[in-house]
């Protein structure tokens, strides 16, 4: 049952509404093939995108068919991809047409021009309002500086093109960008399906793990890590570290209570090593919940026996199961392990802010 944290889609009408979703768009152009029934429980079928790709992309897909059911005019989709400093073609959301298209089994309309269709007038000709398809998809929103200057008149200007706000960005969640935390509040507004389902699933783990609760944390940059190591060091029984972050911890001279396990690394400081991996093996073999951001090496250069490992150790244990942040799903999505664990989560950066307990801007302008 999802947590009543945020308003959810279905506490609004929009039926003959236009749309504003919110999406998470931000995936790179890598080729790999993916299974698209990620996390959906429908039929399997194959779709060249890379990892990330799938996840995100397919995590919007309950959320567009449920407003096209209940009768919605149009569904405005919207996002960002990269950091661009102005329009560039290399980060232009109109390379998600097609996989897009394929997900979600419709035709979708392109607008590259914002604002030359942005008046909500109904009896306009717009072709904005009037073309045939109902799903429409955004250029890049930063390609216009207001997006991430969380400018006031850049959020009034796209909430001129819709009648309901829908976020559905939960990898976004935690910037204070115009279409996450300006933009709901000129709009009626309400989380989307897949981003309701990380908010609940994301609070089980904070509020009501089943213990022994296990949660590995691997990766680089303990700038970003340490606040989510000390908060769930608090909940956890045990918090496994690794990736390059050993090495970090040792540079810093890091101490941490003795429920936090720090990896030894192996001679090429790219992974950790053999008895790390026993050691971390067997916790993983009691624990009934898990939850896993960050590789233990570096899977990309060859260094993968760790992170093989422990994703071979938490299917075999059983427990419940959560992971997230990019390059542990595009490890798990590469070795076909990823629809082995009981949630996905689209997040990386917002992930981990919420499990160090901290308020995401976006989730609290939904409120």
């Amino acid at each position: 049952m999802i947590l009543k944290l945020v308003r959810v889609i279905s506490d609004i009408d929009v039926s003959q509404k236009r749309v504003f979703v919110r999406a998470d768009l931000d995936v790179p152009f890598e080729q790999s093939t993916i299974n698209p029934s990620i996390n959906s429980g429908q039929a399997s079928q194959q779709l060249t995108v890379s990892a990330d790709e799938a996840t995100r992309l397919l995590g919007i897909k309950p959320t567009i068919d449920y407003l096209i059911e209940h009768g919605a005019s149009k569904v405005i989709i919207a996002g960002h991809i990269d950091r661009p400093t102005g329009p560039d073609p290399a980060f232009s959301t109109k390379q998600l047409i097609e996989p897009l298209e394929k997900i979600l089994g419709r035709e979708i309309l392109f607008v590259p021009d914002l604002f030359s269709h942005s008046r909500p007038d109904r009896e306009s000709d717009s072709h904005f309002y009037e073309n045939d398809s109902g799903v429409i998809l955004l250029e890049n929103l930063r390609f216009w500086p207001g997006e991430t200057e969380n400018n006031q008149e850049f959020a009034k200007q796209l909430a001129n093109l819709a009648d309901i706000y829908i976020n559905e960005a939960f990898g976004n969640c935690h910037r204070k960008h115009a279409s996450m935390v300006t933009l709901p509040q000129l709009l009626p507004h309400a989380a989307g399906l897949h981003l309701a389902e990380e908010v609940n699933e994301l609070s089980k783990i904070l509020k009501s793990p089943k213990k022994p609760f296990v949660a590995i944390v691997g990766g680089a940059k303990i700038e970003t890590k340490l606040p989510l190591v000390e908060h769930l060091a608090k909940i956890a029984d045990f918090v496994l570290i690794g990736g390059e972050l050993p090495l970090e911890i040792t540079n810093k001279e890091l101490k941490f209570p003795a429920n936090v396990i720090v990896a030894v690394l192996n001679n090429s400081q790219k992974d950790i090593e053999n008895s790390s991996i026993v050691q971390t093996i067997e916790l993983i073999k009691g624990a009934k919940t898990v939850v896993w951001n960050g590789p233990m090496g570096l899977f990309e250069e060859g260094f993968d026996a760790g992170t093989r490992a422990i994703a071979q150790a938490i299917i075999n244990s059983g427990a419940y199961s959560v992971v997230g942040g990019g390059e542990t799903v595009e490890f798990l999505a590469k070795n076909n392990l990823l629809s082995h664990f009981a949630f996905v989560s689209a997040g990386g950066g917002a992930m981990l802010e919420f499990l160090a307990g901290k308020k995401l801007p976006a989730l609290e302008a939904l409120q």
